[in-house]
């Protein structure tokens, strides 16, 4: 998704994000819901997505699904 900064730390479980208005979610959410950014392994190629509007949403293009996983019910890809 990208690096995102807390705006605002609400409680001990739950923070406020800074995020771009394109992104229709919550700006408050769980801790559990986040993960500590880190850098880029030197060497590691980085392959930025292109983004394709289609009826007014913003899509992706995939590639190729390297991975899936199901989590509380929710499935989640790993593409590129």
């Amino acid at each position: 998704m990208g690096s995102y900064v807390v705006e605002e730390v609400v409680s001990s479980n739950v923070v406020k994000l800074r995020l771009p208005s394109s992104m229709r979610i919550h700006l408050v959410v769980n801790v559990s819901q986040i993960v500590q950014y880190k850098e880029q392994v030197k060497g590691q190629k980085k392959e930025e997505g292109k983004s394709m509007e289609v009826k007014g949403v913003e899509e992706w293009k995939v590639k190729k699904i390297l991975n899936k996983k199901k989590i509380r019910g929710v499935e989640k890809y790993l593409v590129r």
